[in-house]
C-alpha cells in the first residue's frame, strides 16, 4: 500500500550494526535515476512468504520469493534505507521484520531481525508513521457478531524492538488503512464506507474512540483495500463485491482531488459516482476479490492484490482512462495464492 507522505526513522541497537534514516516511497534506492523503475513487495496467506517484483521499463517484473517463517501474512511495509521489509504475520499474530534483503536471490529464507509480541488475533492492514506502526485488527472484540467493532494496535519501533503502545477499539469492523500526515483513513469493512481519524496518534493510551467523520463511496458494495497518494491528491478504493464471488464482481474506484471532494461531504453522506469518481470493473478485470492496492502516480499504474480470482494475483493497470474507467484488462497479471497485501517503493 502507498503511503507518499510518511517517513520512517528507525534507531537500531549498535550491536545489530544497522541504523535506519527517514524514507519516502518516493525515494526508494531501487529507481537508479528512472521514473519507471519501482519495486512492488506482495504478502499472501497461502505461505505467509513475501514477493518483490521489480519492474523496469514497462510493465514486466523480476520476480523474487523471500520464505518467512510465517504460513500467512497481511500487511507489508518496506524501508529502503535499511532495506528491511515488514508484515503482519497472520500465523504468529506479531509484526515481523526482515533486514538486508535487497540483493537475495529467489528462494533465500530470512531469518527475523525484529518481532513483536503475538498481541493481535487477525492483523489486516499496516500503515507506518515515523516509528509507530499502526496494525488494524479485524477480530471481533466484544464476540457479538450484531454488534460490529475492530481494533488497531499501535506499536512503536526503537532499538530494534517493537513495543506495544496502546490498543485503539472502534464501532466498526476494519480491514485497510493509510495515512495522510498525522491522519488515518479507515475502510469500514463489511460496507462502502471511509472513515477519517484526525491526528489519530494522539490518542496515546488504551481507549474507545469514533471517527472523525465517516461517509459512503457510491457504487462500492464492500470495501477492503485503500491508498491514498499525496502527490496527486488520489484516493484508489477496492470493492470485493459479494464476499461469496471470489472471481468476477470486483473493482476499484479512482478518486481524484480527493480532499476537496471528502471535504465537501457532510458526515454520514455519501460521495456519489457522478462528477467525483472513477470505477474499473468487469470480467476483462480479473477482479474478484482485490483486497489491496498501491498507486503509482508517476507511471499512473494501479497495483492489486486480488485474493480470489484464479486462486490468487497481482495485478497491475496502467491502461485506465481517469475520465472513464471501465471493463480493461490489467497489463500486468503475476499468480500469486492469496494475494492479501501490497506495498509500492519508488
Amino acid at each position: 500500500m502507498i503511503k507518499n507522505n510518511l517517513t520512517s526513522i528507525f534507531i537500531i541497537a549498535l550491536s545489530l550494526g544497522l541504523s535506519f534514516t527517514s524514507c519516502s516511497d518516493d525515494d526508494g534506492n531501487n529507481n537508479n535515476g528512472n521514473d519507471n523503475e519501482v519495486t512492488l513487495y506482495a504478502s499472501n496467506n497461502s505461505n505467509g512468504n513475501i514477493t518483490v517484483y521489480d519492474f523496469e521499463e514497462s510493465q514486466t517484473a523480476q520476480t523474487r520469493s523471500l520464505i518467512t517463517i510465517s504460513t500467512a501474512a497481511d500487511g507489508v511495509y518496506y524501508d529502503s534505507s535499511s532495506e528491511s521489509v515488514f508484515q503482519a504475520s497472520r500465523s504468529g499474530n506479531n509484526l515481523e521484520g526482515f533486514v538486508d534483503i535487497d540483493d537475495l536471490e529467489t528462494g533465500s529464507l530470512l531469518d527475523v531481525s525484529f518481532e513483536s509480541m503475538s498481541d493481535m488475533d487477525s492483523p489486516r492492514e499496516v500503515a507506518v508513521n515515523g516509528d509507530l506502526f499502526v496494525v488494524a485488527d479485524n477480530a471481533d472484540v466484544d464476540g457479538n457478531d450484531m454488534t460490529p467493532d475492530g481494533r488497531f494496535f499501535v506499536y512503536s519501533f526503537s532499538g530494534g524492538n517493537f513495543t506495544l503502545r496502546n490498543v485503539i477499539t472502534v464501532n466498526f469492523a476494519v480491514w485497510g488503512i493509510t495515512f495522510n500526515g498525522d491522519d488515518l483513513y479507515a475502510v469500514v469493512d463489511k460496507t462502502n464506507e471511509l472513515a477519517l481519524f484526525t491526528n489519530f496518534l494522539s490518542n496515546t493510551t488504551d481507549a474507545t474512540i469514533s471517527a472523525s467523520k465517516r461517509i459512503a463511496i457510491e457504487g462500492i458494495v464492500r470495501t477492503h483495500g485503500l491508498t491514498y497518494d499525496t502527490a496527486s491528491d488520489t484516493m484508489i478504493m477496492t470493492d470485493i463485491g459479494d464476499a461469496g464471488n471470489a472471481q468476477d464482481d470486483g473493482g476499484f474506484h479512482i478518486i481524484e482531488g480527493f480532499t476537496s471532494k471528502f471535504n465537501a461531504v457532510t458526515d454520514g453522506g455519501t460521495m456519489a459516482v457522478a462528477g467525483n469518481q472513477v470505477r474499473v470493473s468487469g470480467a476483462a478485470t480479473l477482479l474478484g476479490n482485490p483486497v489491496d492496492v498501491a498507486y503509482d502516480s508517476e507511471n499512473e499504474v494501479v497495483y492489486i492484490a486480488e485474493a480470489g480470482n484464479g486462486g490468487g494475483r497481482i495485478l497491475g493497470f496502467s491502461n485506465f482512462d481517469l475520465s472513464a474507467g471501465g471493463n480493461i484488462s490489467p497489463t500486468f497479471n503475476s499468480t500469486l495464492a492469496s494475494a492479501s497485501s501490497v506495498y509500492l517503493d519508488k
